[in-house]
C-alpha cells in the first residue's frame, strides 16, 4: 500500500512541474538591454496556440494611453496596454519543450520578430528569443503566476 500511495504521489509532483514547464501564465518582462522589468504579460493557450498581451506596464516612464505609433500591422494606434504581442507559437514538433512558428512585437520599435520560447528552471523562468534573419535578441521572463 505504501509502494502505491508513493507511486501516485511521485506522480503527482511530475505532472505539476510539467505543467508549470509551459510558457502559459503571467510574466514579468525583463528588458535585455536596461535589465529593467518593463511589464507584466499573460500568455495564454487556445487549442494548442500560444498568444501573450500585456497586461500591466511597470515602466515607470510609460503612460497608460500609450499606443503603438511605430506598429506596421493593425496594432497601429492601438494602446500598448492590452496589446497582443506574442502569436501563433506552437509546441515544437521535434523538442517537446520549446514553442516555435510564431511572433512577438516589440512595441517600442513596432518590429516583429519570429519567435522562440523555451521555460527554464521548472517553468519558473522563460527564455524568448525573437529572431530577424540569423540575428536574435534573448531575454528572461519571471513567472508572476
Amino acid at each position: 500500500m505504501l509502494k502505491i500511495a508513493l507511486t501516485i504521489a511521485a506522480f503527482a509532483v511530475h505532472t505539476a512541474a510539467l505543467a508549470q514547464a509551459t510558457p502559459v501564465g503571467l510574466w514579468k518582462t525583463i528588458d535585455d538591454e536596461t535589465k529593467k522589468e518593463k511589464s507584466l504579460v499573460r500568455i495564454s493557450d487556445g487549442n494548442g496556440v500560444l498568444s501573450g498581451r500585456i497586461e500591466k506596464l511597470l515602466d515607470p516612464t510609460a503612460k497608460p494611453d500609450d499606443v503603438c505609433d511605430k506598429c506596421s500591422d493593425e496594432r497601429k494606434g492601438k494602446p500598448i496596454l492590452g496589446l497582443t504581442v506574442i502569436r501563433n507559437a506552437k509546441l515544437d514538433g521535434d523538442d517537446k519543450s520549446v514553442w516555435t512558428g510564431g511572433e512577438i512585437l516589440d512595441p517600442n520599435n513596432g518590429k516583429t520578430y519570429r519567435l522562440r520560447l523555451k521555460p527554464h528552471d521548472g517553468g519558473k523562468t522563460l527564455e524568448v528569443r525573437g529572431y530577424i534573419g540569423p540575428f536574435f535578441r534573448n531575454q528572461t521572463w519571471i513567472r508572476v503566476e
